[in-house]
């Protein structure tokens, strides 16, 4: 019965046939536009082939809706416009021999056709030879008559009703706001990778704008003042490989690796290679489940790079990858080395307020001796740390007094520091890591149990208690959270607020409340009650990253539970 209810029925043969322009144009379609934001990427890299210095990208209902991209570059004569919006149609390349030497950012001639395809798309343009302008319509893989239009010299597509032609396409989409966020990163890595090209992106009738001038002025105006002024410059050259770039600060790290912005001959790239030889500089001096912020360009003899590997262009093959990997690690390392040692202001600030503030020092631990209390006194190191945490004694039970004179040295015991025998009770049951004797640097604990001894982290055990209270509050129909007298107000690029706000539901669950605070910054009003006193922004921040990279809440449940119990 198993056997014949997974058994296949003998499907009938059909004959080969040529597919129809339309549905082939609809397939490859699946390849590059696979979203809003791969629209946007395919348009603007076109416009700065075509020699644009300033584009203009507008956006609206996450690019569903409507997507226009506007240049000044050389734009297209009115009798090539039929040929703009076919099928592999192109001006980047002429033979076979050019594919092996890409110079441009597109090359198959793929982008307006496919868009076309699953669209309604407008082509507007004047060539600078050309005294009008000239637009040409294709809807569904349908194209109209070219017919004359209004323009100065360059060129703008409209794209409306984005996958209108492929409904079950539309399911695949993201909310607004998550698509919005896409389209804004894809922007603003295109903005890294030409500084000299100006730049402005309207999303819901407000525009910000990214002026043309130099790499270290773009990545001020892309990825803020902080870290423009903290990264570290650096170039290396080797055998036809030249890299420049900006390399942020190792205390500066992130949670994911999408602050690591990769570009080769002026492509915006995620290859893997790139990426783990840029983390594996960071090795020594970083934890291994963070990633660095790092803008890296890879300059290479476009022969010794073949681009034509992925739909999308985003991956890319070196004919000499441990070449390139090899001076990639060894440039970071060099310059992170001669760097002047130094933290980023943010987290130096925030531990010169914490010194400030901290209390005086705590009593010894209850239920030590004087004469423990003095012997551990001396061998203290000079850093202060918090006594032991009250849910701590639930695990560790201090032991009882001395119950008179015989308690002390004189009665046996093995000199100053020592447990007396007597002194000590039977480890409890209900307390599994036995009965506290001694305390060493206000950190570990020493504890006795029936047949052995435990040493415990104190900073270890109260992570893994907040830990377990964050969980257990999560399941709580109203989890403990405690107001801040003062919400703090967190500064972050438009997107990172934009997903932040989509999941602010999830986040109340674990008593985190926040809400978006304009377009470029969030206020948090509530922080969960078993944290503490934390570095909130560092977590705002932290959540904002693990969004953009995993984009479920599910996931970001999970990541959430992980972020509390590091910040512990």
């Amino acid at each position: 019965m198993a056997e014949a209810a997974h058994a296949r029925a003998t499907p009938r043969r059909q004959p080969v046939r040529r597919l129809d322009d339309r549905l082939v144009d609809k397939i490859a379609a699946g390849e590059v536009v696979e979203r809003p934001a791969s629209v946007v990427k395919e348009l603007v890299e076109n416009a700065i082939d075509a020699g644009a210095r300033a584009v203009e990208v507008t956006v609206d209902g996450g690019g569903a809706t409507l997507i226009r991209v506007a240049d000044d570059g050389h734009g297209i004569p009115a009798d090539e416009l039929p040929l703009a919006v076919s099928r592999h149609c192109t001006s980047k390349i002429t033979d076979a021999a050019g594919l092996l030497s890409i110079r441009t950012m597109g090359f198959r001639g793929e982008a307006l056709p496919s868009i076309g395809a699953v669209a309604r798309l407008t082509l507007l343009s004047r060539h600078e030879g050309e005294a009008e302008a000239f637009s040409i319509r294709v809807e569904g893989g349908r194209t109209f008559p070219v017919e004359p239009a209004a323009r100065a010299v360059g060129t703008t597509v409209e794209v409306r009703d984005l996958f209108f032609a492929t409904p079950a396409r539309l399911k695949f989409l993201k909310t607004g706001k998550t698509e919005t966020a896409a389209v804004g990163d894809t922007v603003k890595r295109l903005a890294l990778a030409n500084p000299s090209v100006a730049f402005a992106l309207t999303v819901g009738g407000r525009t910000t704008r990214w002026p043309a001038g130099t790499i270290l002025s773009r990545v001020r105006d892309v990825l803020g003042a902080e870290f423009a002024d903290e990264a570290i410059p650096f170039t290396a050259e080797r055998t036809g490989v030249r890299l420049t770039g900006h390399l942020g600060l190792p205390t500066a790290s992130r949670a994911t690796a999408s602050h690591v912005h990769a570009f080769v001959n002026g492509r915006v790239v995620r290859d893997r290679l790139v990426t783990q030889a840029i983390r594996a500089g960071y090795q020594d001096v970083m934890a291994r489940d963070r990633h660095p912020q790092a803008v890296v360009f890879i300059a290479i003899d476009p022969a010794a790079v073949d681009v034509n590997v992925h739909p999308a262009k985003a991956d890319v093959r070196f004919r000499d990858p441990n070449g390139v990997r090899g001076l990639l690690v060894s440039a970071i390392r060099r310059a992170l080395a001669e760097a002047t040692p130094r933290t980023s202001r943010a987290i130096s600030g925030a531990a010169l307020a914490a010194l400030a503030a901290r209390a005086p020092e705590p009593p010894p631990l209850p239920g030590l001796s004087e004469e423990r209390a003095a012997f551990a006194a001396p061998r203290q190191s000079s850093w202060r740390g918090p006594a032991m945490p009250p849910g701590a004694r639930s695990f560790v039970r201090p032991a009882p007094p001395p119950a008179g004179p015989a308690a002390g040295p004189a009665a046996g015991s093995a000199g100053p520091g020592r447990a007396d025998p007597a002194a000590v009770a039977e480890p409890a049951a209900d307390h599994p890591l036995g009965a506290a004797v001694a305390q060493v640097h206000r950190n570990y604990v020493i504890a006795e149990t029936a047949d052995g001894i435990v040493i415990v982290d104190q900073h270890a055990a109260h992570e893994r208690i907040v830990y377990e209270a964050l969980k257990a509050a999560a399941a709580e129909a109203t989890p403990p959270s405690q107001g801040l007298l003062i919400p703090e107000v967190v500064e972050m690029a438009p997107e990172d607020v934009a997903r932040l706000g989509e999941h602010a539901g999830t986040f109340a669950r674990f008593g985190l409340s926040l809400e978006p605070f304009g377009p470029g910054a969030v206020v948090v009003r509530e922080t969960p009650a078993a944290l503490g006193n934390f570095d909130v922004a560092g977590l705002v921040r932290q959540l904002a990253d693990e969004i953009a990279e995993w984009g479920a809440a599910g996931a970001l449940e999970a990541r959430l539970s992980r972020a509390a119990a590091t910040l512990a």
